[in-house]
């Protein structure tokens, strides 16, 4: 577990998991989110709230991990864009050690046909 500052005055955090990291990779929730100035702001978070909610209404995602992303982090009261800002950062490091893990490895298609 690594903590995020949540807020600009630095009084609130959030808790990030692993499961939490690999299920932002699993989903690419953060790719193609920030507009090409690089701004973090609220709209960028309300951006990412209703691309998770859109994941979450359609009816082939059924996945607990995504949920449980949703109300400990993206939907967490305390969430604010320097707490997206934040858990980009921290995102773009675990990625820089993780990154050689195939997302398909987090959950494997048993349909999948392999040679």
């Amino acid at each position: 577990m690594t903590k995020i500052t949540a807020n600009a005055s630095g009084t609130r955090s959030i808790e990030i998991s692993e499961k939490h990291l690999k299920t932002i990779r699993k989903y690419s929730l953060l790719d193609g989110l920030i507009d090409s100035n690089g701004i973090i702001n609220e709209e960028v978070l309300d951006k990412l709230k209703l691309n998770v909610r859109g994941l979450l209404e359609s009816a082939n995602v059924k996945d607990n991990d995504l949920l449980d992303l949703c109300l400990d982090v993206i939907y967490n009261q305390n969430m604010k864009a320097i707490g997206l800002q934040n858990l980009v950062s921290l995102y773009g490091e675990w990625l820089k050690t993780n990154g050689n893990d195939a997302p398909a490895d987090d959950n494997p298609d048993p349909n999948e046909v392999t040679d």
